[in-house]
């Protein structure tokens, strides 16, 4: 029937709650081990052009993702009630907006080559346009599956997506295609995560119903696409002003440095979001047990987070050595400045959490148009200084973004915990911050060294600065106790959210 929910509540949110983020969180986990170990490999496979090459076409693309979604996979896990006309309608929308971005993409190849003087992107772009028609028909699923809280299910699809299209890069760089491989890595990874999808959904979309109300859902996606797509452009216009102007070379090194800082940044938010959103928009009237959820989510993730970007920031010339090898030493500067700008990013995503939960896609949007131009504008000054010059306008753009978006929320939504959200975010990033330079002066006198040496005297003195911190900082100890102690965890979480 059209006017009953596509999905019922569910019986204990604590529940499915706590047990979704240990499997969401466990899958990613396993995801991002397989794009990390992929990046090792293929970047000792392929060269900076072969990377910067695909990146030209890889900057469009997001592009068409953005819009192709149109902020409606979000819109239907986030309505309070989803009537089966309205998801089968979703369906069809998204689908047709993918099969008409795929259309344009194929025939603006020839504009994309031209753009960057480049004519063998020509084919790469008529390729990589298939990958907007198959994750176009995977958007509902996949927001199915999170709007049913099926945590396990996502996981299980996001990692066999990720291993298919590694292995298919894989086999096709050690054949020798060079840039290809990675072309056939993005197909790959989109036609399995499809497939895996659609297996597991319980639902089949039906024909479009002229009966079902989508304004609600087309106002809300349409907000969060316009933000998401200043969001996106802010975070690419760099790629693409380095493509322009230096060339595959250039740009393959500035991709590697921010595909690396992206891993952590998208590999750990995502899964948060997909956890904290069914649930934080479920709590809408209990503000105690809203904030409570809020903060101790931002905690975590921020925790995760900031460790390893820390880590990163301090000891990027041995990391870059390491993991991508020598050939790759100019992006290890790159990746430093970037590291920065992504520790501040990571503060501000809880506040994402808040605007979503909260149907504030109107003041989110209007946020974004300020916050974005300011990254924009941040990075254009700073391209007139070449690739370093492109890295540090992003990081600053980011670091004006933090205190703006907590500034914002407080005058939009009064009721958000944003005194706690700013100083819990604080004292990670000071915590951290100090790891991070005991790390970096103790790495200082092995600098000859082999790179895991230097990364092992980095990472014991980041131990021991850390244990000093919970010692003899009790506010620190219970943020990193809330974290470490699963169970209590858990019990939190079942008794924050429960109905």
């Amino acid at each position: 029937m059209a006017g009953e929910p596509a999905s019922a509540a569910t019986p204990s949110l604590g529940r499915l709650a706590a047990g979704g983020a240990l499997l969401t969180m466990g899958g990613q986990l396993v995801k991002t081990a397989v794009q990390f170990g992929g990046i090792v490999l293929l970047a000792r496979l392929l060269t900076p052009r072969d990377y910067g090459l695909f990146a030209m076409v890889l900057a469009i693309i997001g592009v068409g993702e953005v819009v192709r979604d149109f902020g409606l996979s979000s819109a239907a896990i986030q309505a309070r009630q989803l009537t089966a006309g309205q998801r089968d309608n979703l369906f069809w929308i998204n689908t047709g907006i993918g099969l008409s971005l795929a259309t344009c993409m194929f025939a603006a190849a020839g504009a994309i080559a031209g753009f960057y003087h480049e004519p063998l992107l020509v084919p790469v772009a008529q390729a990589a346009s298939v990958t907007l028609l198959l994750n176009g028909l995977a958007t509902q699923f996949r927001a199915d599956l999170g709007r049913g809280m099926r945590f396990r299910s996502l996981a299980l699809a996001d990692v066999g997506g990720q291993a298919a299209g590694l292995g298919t890069a894989i086999a096709a760089a050690l054949a020798g295609w060079g840039y290809w491989a990675l072309v056939l890595q993005a197909l790959a990874q989109a036609a399995t995560l499809l497939a895996l999808l659609v297996l597991a959904s319980r639902w089949r979309p039906g024909l479009p119903r002229r009966d079902a109300d989508m304004r609600p859902l087309l106002r809300f996606g349409g907000n969060l696409m316009a933000s998401q797509l200043l969001t996106y452009f802010s975070n690419n216009l760099g790629q693409i002003l380095v493509g322009s102007r230096l060339g595959p070379v250039a740009l393959g090194h500035y991709n590697r440095a921010f595909a690396l800082l992206m891993v952590p940044l998208t590999q750990l938010n995502a899964p948060a979001t997909t956890v904290a959103l069914p649930v934080l928009s479920r709590l809408q009237d209990d503000p105690a047990r809203y904030s409570a959820f809020l903060l101790r989510g931002q905690a975590t993730l921020m925790h995760l987070l900031m460790a390893g970007l820390a880590f990163g920031c301090a000891l990027a010339d041995p990391l870059i050595d390491l993991v991508l090898g020598k050939a790759w030493a100019p992006a290890a500067p790159l990746f430093r400045i970037l590291l920065v700008g992504g520790l501040l990013q990571a503060a501000g995503y809880a506040a994402y959490w808040v605007f979503l939960s909260r149907d504030l896609t109107g003041p989110q949007l209007r946020y974004s148009i300020v916050s974005r131009v300011l990254v924009i504008a941040c990075i254009g000054i700073g391209a007139q200084w070449g690739v370093t010059g492109v890295a540090t306008g992003y990081s600053t753009g980011m670091a004006i973004s933090w205190p703006l978006v907590l500034w914002w929320l407080a005058r939009c939504c009064p009721g958000a915990p944003t005194g706690g959200m700013l100083r819990g975010g604080a004292r990670a990033m000071a915590g951290y911050g100090l790891c991070g330079l005991a790390a970096h002066v103790a790495s200082l006198p092995l600098a000859g060294l082999p790179a895991p040496w230097v990364l092992l005297a980095g990472a014991t003195a980041m131990a021991a600065t850390f244990s000093l911190l919970c010692l003899l900082w009790p506010a620190f100890r219970r943020d990193v106790a809330g974290i470490l102690h699963t169970r209590t965890l858990l019990r939190s979480a079942r008794s924050d959210v429960s109905p």
